[in-house]
């Protein structure tokens, strides 16, 4: 029953679209993951069943798949027959992982192949192995991860303890405990520019064609001139949004990287010389990875965190801040362009 579940399970993972590119929040360093084993061993080999350790070398493709070589040694205990004595399997595989998701908890189904050496008192036995399963990741704290998965293996060990081609199968089941830790320092992306608006003269003569703020209301109409770049207007002229591009935090945090506080430290200085002094309502969204549940309270503290961040810097408006998770999608949630759009963070003048 378990083998047919677990069959199920890898099918229905391999089966799942890949999305070709990674999405921002993917970490693609490579890394190293140490773990124990415990195995319950086939009764067939005539042993106890085993304790064991190894050493895997991964990498994450993209945010569904990993790659991984993976090395173990187990002991099996001592071997009940009349030649008796210790056993013990040596070995390696080459792993495929597919998460469901990626978040603080993130399930996976594996599959993985290769081969071990069974080492007994009647020689050693080299064969092939296949091993698939489920497991998780939980993240303790940025880029570290607790790791636990559950596997069926197939050993075959090309011939028996007598010499004979007719094989050996064995079907053992492992339960694997470690760590995940990835090597070196996490990608930055280039710092964007950022563009300032520039204050114009007025002009002297023929203002309905003229938009020195480039908000798209002419002079002669526009009740708030100089108006930040890229808000959003009224037909006065008077800001009503502005989509703060570029912010970016680091995975699952509400921390700013050091891209985004340069972003903000333009839009600070731009608030701060706009004479407008509405209050301000800072509104963070999400995509649709993850849960409602989750994508809210990140989104919250997130939007908060830009609020506290523009106050730090000198910005006299009332600013409050609101999380609406995933609720208020801009673009499709089926594609990485459209979740990309979909996790932002707007400024709301309020009352214009």
């Amino acid at each position: 029953m378990l083998k047919k579940t677990l069959s199920a399970a890898i099918l229905a993972a391999l089966t799942m679209p890949v999305l070709a590119q990674a999405s921002d929040d993917v970490d693609t360093r490579w890394y190293v993951a140490p773990y124990g084993s415990f195995v319950l061993t086939d009764s067939n080999r005539g042993t106890n069943d085993g304790w064991g350790g190894g050493l895997a070398v991964g990498k994450m493709l993209n945010e569904h798949f990993n790659v991984e070589l993976k090395g173990f040694y187990q002991d099996y205990g001592r071997i009940y027959t009349p030649n008796s004595g210790n056993v013990n399997m040596g070995g390696g595989t080459a792993d495929l992982q597919y998460y469901f998701f990626r978040d603080k908890f993130s399930p996976y189904a594996v599959i993985g192949a290769g081969a071990g050496n069974t080492s007994s008192p009647n020689g050693d036995h080299i064969g092939f192995i296949g091993e698939a399963g489920l497991g998780f990741t939980y993240e303790i704290c940025d880029g570290f991860f607790l790791r636990n998965d559950v596997r069926y293996r197939y050993n075959n060990n090309f011939s028996n303890a007598d010499g004979h081609t007719d094989g050996e199968d064995f079907h053992d089941m492992t339960v694997n405990v470690g760590f995940v830790i990835p090597l070196g320092d996490k990608a930055e992306k280039p710092a964007p520019r950022v563009e300032l608006p520039v204050v114009r003269p007025t002009p002297v003569a023929d203002c309905s064609t003229k938009d020195d703020d480039r908000d798209g209301v002419n002079n002669c109409l526009d009740q708030c001139p100089g108006t930040i770049s890229g808000a959003k207007v009224d037909a006065h002229g008077c800001p009503i949004s502005l989509e703060i591009k570029g912010v970016e935090f680091k995975y699952n945090s509400a921390e700013l990287t050091p891209n985004a506080k340069v972003i903000l430290d333009g839009v600070a200085g731009s608030l701060i010389a706009y004479p407008l002094k509405n209050d301000l309502d800072v509104q963070g969204h999400t995509s649709s990875e993850g849960t409602d549940s989750y994508n809210q309270r990140l989104s919250q503290k997130r939007s908060q965190s830009v609020a506290n961040y523009l106050k730090h810097k000198g910005v006299s408006n009332k600013l409050t801040a609101h999380g609406y998770g995933e609720s208020r999608p801009i673009a499709d949630n089926n594609t990485e362009e459209g979740r990309s759009h979909n996790r932002r963070v707007e400024l709301i003048w309020l009352g214009n």
